[in-house]
């Protein structure tokens, strides 16, 4: 093995946890908790990574509160679930492998029914495009009131994810969520302190920072998912992203995931590959989201043909601004981009469809310096987000244990 690849499968840390080696699994919702409580599904899913070798792994989609959340059969942080979580997270930590939880919420984007307000509610008043074919046709802007109960939710949230076991919290500052949409331009409108110029617009983003460090104290390891640039014309570009990593760096922040794309403008910049929208649209129930997918699909899916590493020459634009960790992610799936990644100085790298298609990656690749990930990009993992079984890999290449995960 190289001395790179060495380095990616060594101990290192992250603020104060001890991580066994530098491969994390990235947040991908797995649609393994229908009732909004975790399943036996799910911590299969995740014990199988665990127990291959990775060093952390991220429960996502962990919703600030119940009204954070896309959809109803997300997890929201309260009373409710701390005795399911507790135990999956004791679960996995058994393995050796930490636990990291992707705090979000949604803003302005759900089609949440079971809301306690008239409507979700993001910087600006706008379109619901998640949520119309349901019948949630708008999403409005907060007040003052609106934007304290939304800094307090990201703050009690924190302080709950600590108190049952969680090692870690990646806030989502990216992939056009909640806190995304008030760094976007595209969906923050406001006249105000909040919107704007790029620094006030990052000032809830930073308020939210501020309010869960405080929440889980100075040696907690807090991490930020970033996106690169929306993807779209008016949206947040690579120069942009550069500034957004230095405000977070500056504020206190222990890593920066420098991701890219938007799930309501344009999400196959994430997901480079395949059209994913015949698979959604064979489990999609809605019969207006059904027709939006078969109008729509092969356009707002655009696309963007796989390769490796497609966001590290942007990525390292980050790595060279700041002095915090920054873990990559976009495309690596072989130890020749591994040594790619680790020689571009990168502190960690975070995986979505390669561990999903090999949840033993790590012991695997760790032991053979030739080794392939099965993973062919074809994305119908992401796909069956809404089939009965969530999220898996369909392909018979996948690495055993894979496909037991439904």
């Amino acid at each position: 093995m190289s001395e790179l690849i060495d380095k990616c499968f060594s101990p290192a840390k992250i603020n104060s946890l001890e991580l066994r080696n530098r491969v994390i699994k990235a947040a991908t919702f797995e649609g393994k908790t229908p009732d909004a409580v975790p399943t036996e599904r799910l911590i299969d899913f995740h014990m199988g990574i665990a127990e291959g070798g990775t060093a952390m792994t991220t429960l996502a989609y962990c919703g600030a509160e119940a009204d954070g959340r896309l959809a109803a059969n997300m997890m929201y942080m309260g009373e409710y679930i701390r005795d399911p979580l507790t135990s999956m997270i004791q679960r996995i930590q058994s393995t050796g492998c930490k636990v990291s939880g992707q705090l979000a919420h949604c803003g302005g984007f759900s089609k949440n029914k079971e809301l306690t307000k008239r409507r979700p509610k993001g910087p600006s008043f706008t379109l619901n495009m998640l949520g119309a074919p349901y019948g949630m046709f708008f999403a409005g802007g907060m007040n003052a009131a609106d934007m304290e109960d939304f800094v307090s939710a990201y703050a009690e949230a924190a302080t709950f994810m600590k108190s049952v076991g969680f090692d870690c919290i990646e806030l989502h500052f990216g992939h056009g969520y909640g806190l995304s949409q008030f760094i976007s331009p595209l969906t923050n409108r406001r006249k105000d302190e909040y919107g704007g110029s790029l620094t006030n617009r990052m000032r809830m983003p930073l308020r939210v920072l501020d309010a869960v460090r405080r929440a889980v104290g100075d040696d907690f390891p807090i991490i930020g998912k970033i996106s690169l640039t929306d993807g779209v014309r008016g949206g947040i570009n690579y120069d942009d992203a550069v500034e957004i990593a230095s405000m977070l760096d500056k504020a206190g922040i222990d890593g920066i995931v420098t991701s890219g794309g938007t799930s309501s403008f344009n999400p196959m910049l994430m997901f480079r590959g395949d059209n994913m929208s015949k698979t959604m649209l064979e489990y999609e129930k809605n019969p207006m989201m059904r027709l939006v997918l078969r109008a729509l699909g092969n356009s707002f899916f655009r696309n963007y043909p796989y390769e490796e590493t497609y966001f590290l020459e942007q990525a390292k634009r980050v790595r060279d601004k700041v002095d915090t960790n920054v873990i990559y992610i976009g495309g690596v799936s072989t130890n020749e981009s591994i040594e790619k990644v680790m020689g571009a100085g990168f502190d960690f790298i975070q995986l979505g469809r390669t561990l999903i298609a090999d949840p033993s990656f790590v012991k695997n690749a760790s032991a053979d310096l030739n080794y392939k990930n099965p993973c062919t990009h074809c994305n119908q993992c992401v796909g069956l987000i809404d089939s009965p079984e969530g999220t898996h890999c369909v392909l018979p290449s996948a690495m055993p244990g894979t496909l037991k995960t439904g």
